[in-house]
């Protein structure tokens, strides 16, 4: 088992040429998910032979150019304070409306009449119609009304808050007695800031991880599936995810051997991310990560699309950093299955060639401790 070193190093200069800095966005955190993107922040500075100076604060303004690895998507104003340009600048993504680092982007409107946000792209939700699942994203609780009796009429619906993960902020109804109750509560306020995901509810799914990053000249993509695990207190938490991860962007992935259900998640993810370039001004973005689903829908039919992106560090980048360290230590490999895991409780068994990242007692949720590993490695015929 390799331990990651807790000491700042100092590695000389490489691929980016900078220094490699975290970027909380609460400082005074001190969450697993804070801790393991510091760690990760420092896997990156190792990766490039780069000097890793730990927390960024702008009150400290450092005037060499930096490479910054946020643990949250970055709005325009602050990216360009902190001189972020474009994706070699940054792990992760800059957006220039908080609502399109969300799930809320994911869908358009129920009517041309319905509540929106400065900034509202419909060009995008029509473009990434045909890779999502059916569903709008509502601004008041009477166009979220709207929608949910639309979508009633071919089976269950999930409300989704758009902020939230982990699937925190769900609910699945049935009818609309069931939708006056999970809105009673609602904010009419919040609701027009943040909005409200209404989706069709999919059964037995498979949830698909498919994304590409790139850390200077280094590019890899991938597909893969998440697992669930039981937290400390028996919840369904997120367990981890197996990646096969190609060297190389998109355009590589669709060359490879898929099996047809991952090939197609893997292509609908592509569709998605064309059309964030193309239709959200101002997007950055060198860690494009999205959720795919695949499940039956309340018509016992086969539904696949994209369930949210995150243009940040996520729970698979564990395993996207070790697929990158294992195509710089060996040019022949052509691609690798590389996985990540989350294991709850004490002294949990860690495989000998293990990359722990996060190995602690998070106030929240207890013992956990957090890995990559690579599987299996594939080199060129």
């Amino acid at each position: 088992m390799q331990q990651v070193s807790l000491t700042e190093e100092r590695a000389g200069h490489g691929v980016t040429g900078r220094p490699v800095v975290f970027l909380p966005a609460d400082d005074s955190a001190a969450d697993h998910r804070r801790l393991t993107a510091k760690e990760l922040a420092r896997r990156i500075a190792r990766l490039t032979s780069s000097e890793f100076l730990g927390n960024h604060s702008e009150h400290a303004p450092d005037e060499r150019p930096l490479y910054f690895v946020p643990d949250a998507t970055l709005d325009t104003a602050r990216a360009e304070r902190l001189r972020i340009a474009g994706p070699r600048d940054l792990f992760g993504g800059v957006v220039r409306f908080p609502f399109m680092a969300t799930k809320a982007i994911s869908h358009g409107l129920v009517s041309p009449e319905a509540a929106r946000v400065e900034g509202w792209q419909p060009a995008f939700t029509d473009a990434v119609r045909e890779a999502t699942l059916n569903g709008f994203t509502a601004f008041s609780i009477a166009d979220a009304k709207a929608a949910t009796a639309l979508l009633l009429a071919s089976g269950p619906v999930r409300l989704k808050a758009p902020a939230a993960d982990g699937g925190v902020g769900q609910s699945v109804i049935a009818d609309v007695r069931e939708l006056d109750q999970a809105l009673a509560a609602a904010d009419e306020a919040d609701l027009s800031t943040h909005g409200l995901v209404v989706e069709e509810d999919l059964a037995d799914v498979t949830t698909f991880s498919v994304g590409e990053v790139r850390i200077g000249e280094s590019v890899a993509a991938y597909c893969g599936t998440q697992r669930t695990t039981l937290a400390n207190d028996r919840s369904i938490a997120y367990g981890g995810s197996r990646l096969f991860v190609v060297r190389g962007g998109f355009a590589e992935l669709a060359g490879t051997r898929l099996a047809p259900l991952a090939l197609q998640a893997a292509s609908l993810a592509h569709l998605y991310d064309a059309a964030a370039d193309a239709h959200l001004p101002g997007l950055i973005a060198s860690r494009r990560n999205y959720d795919v689903a695949a499940g039956t829908d309340g018509r016992g039919m086969l539904r696949v699309g994209v369930l949210e992106q995150s243009w940040r560090l996520g729970g698979a980048s564990g395993a996207e950093i070790a697929a990158l360290e294992a195509f710089e230590a060996d040019p022949g490999l052509v691609a690798v299955d590389a996985c990540c895991i989350e294991v709850y409780g004490h002294h949990p068994r860690i495989p000998e060639e293990a990359i722990v990242y996060f190995e602690g007692s998070d106030p929240e949720v207890g013992p956990l401790t957090k890995y990559a590993l690579i599987e299996a490695r594939y080199h060129a015929l």
